[in-house]
C-alpha cells in the first residue's frame, strides 16, 4: 500500500484524495468536482489503476474567460496494492466525490488433506 500512498502524495496540489483501509478493503476517495458517473472512467491494467474524469463548464454566452484555474480533466495512474482483488473493484460518484472500493484478496481457507497408509 505504501506505493499507492506515495503516488497519492505526488498528485498535483489541486487534486484532493484520501485513502482509508479496513480489514477487507481500501477506500480511495478523490474529489472530482463537476464530474458524473458518465464522465468518469476508472479501469485496471495489470497492477495499475487508471482514472480519468472530466467536467463540462457552462460559460454564459455574454462572458469569456479572463482567467481559468479550474481543471477540466483529471488523468491519474496509480499503483494497485499487491493484495487488491482487481476484479472486485467498485466505484460511485456522488456530488463530485469519487469513491473506489478496492477489496483485498481473501485468504484461502486451509483444509487438512487426509493421508492414508498405502
Amino acid at each position: 500500500m505504501s506505493a499507492l500512498r506515495d503516488a497519492l502524495s505526488d498528485l498535483p496540489d489541486a487534486v484532493f484524495a484520501d485513502l482509508l483501509e479496513s480489514e477487507s478493503a481500501y477506500l480511495l476517495v478523490i474529489d472530482v468536482p463537476g464530474a458524473t458517473g458518465e464522465t468518469v472512467d476508472a479501469r485496471t491494467e495489470g497492477n495499475r489503476l487508471d482514472i480519468e474524469a472530466r467536467r463540462a463548464k457552462d460559460v454564459p454566452t455574454d462572458f469569456e474567460y479572463v482567467s481559468e484555474e479550474r481543471s477540466l480533466f483529471l488523468d491519474v495512474e496509480l499503483p494497485l496494492p499487491p493484495d487488491v482483488e482487481a476484479d472486485g473493484i467498485s466505484g460511485t460518484v456522488d456530488r463530485g466525490v469519487l469513491e473506489l472500493t478496492l477489496p483485498k484478496m481473501t485468504e484461502t481457507a486451509t483444509e487438512s488433506i487426509p493421508i492414508e497408509d498405502a
